[in-house]
């Protein structure tokens, strides 16, 4: 089996391959390549950063986004977006002006607002995922996050998990064979490589 982890210059990716190695991962490659993607029987999309400096490299790799859509809604490959991965699959990001995401699922990340100014921004550190409704990879727990921005979903049947920080937030979207996680699994140890544990073995 073959794991395709997107290299576009704006992700955690040693972090990341050597979390889905420790959850039981073998072919695990690191690419930038549209071909290997296409080929691949699961992608990984990592990312940290803005959106816009993740977004804008994506699209600069030949074919990489005709690659992923074809993977994912034309075989039906199971696909894990990771933190800035994830808000990717919005279709619009608000950091540093409006970009167009990649639309899979319907939402808009914004920055995360604040009534009580106590509440730190960026929301970093361990917190609770709890769940909207059964999902076949993600779990009650504690993970740990590190984001500004939020994917404000604009249908709520695509929410799987949220968190808390002065309010509730997404912690996950998902629809068929796409999840999107907005903590990170590599830095959230034992519940962190239970999920990827998860990815490796779902069948949607």
């Amino acid at each position: 089996m073959t794991i395709a982890l997107i290299d576009y210059g704006a992700g955690n990716l040693h972090s990341v391959h050597n979390a889905l190695r420790a959850a039981g991962a073998h072919g695990v490659v690191i690419t930038s390549d549209a071909e290997v993607v296409r080929r691949a029987n699961r992608v990984v999309l990592p990312g940290v950063g803005a959106f816009r400096a993740c977004i804008e490299p994506l699209r600069a790799i030949p074919g990489m986004i005709e690659a992923m859509h074809e993977l994912v809604f034309d075989l039906g490959r199971p696909f894990l977006g990771i933190c800035v991965g994830m808000q990717l699959l919005a279709e619009a990001g608000e950091e540093f002006g409006r970009h167009e995401g990649l639309g899979w699922i319907p939402g808009t990340v914004r920055r995360i607002e604040r009534a009580d100014p106590a509440i730190k921004i960026p929301h970093m550190g361990w917190n609770d995922v709890v769940l909207a409704g059964a999902h076949p990879l993600v779990a009650p727990g504690e993970a740990y996050f590190l984001h500004s921005y939020h994917f404000d979903a604009a249908d709520p049947a695509t929410v799987v998990a949220t968190t808390d920080h002065g309010g509730p937030l997404v912690a996950a979207v998902g629809r068929d064979n796409i999840l999107g996680v907005q903590f990170h699994p590599e830095k959230s140890q034992a519940y962190g490589l239970a999920t990827l544990a998860r990815f490796l073995e779902w069948t949607p």
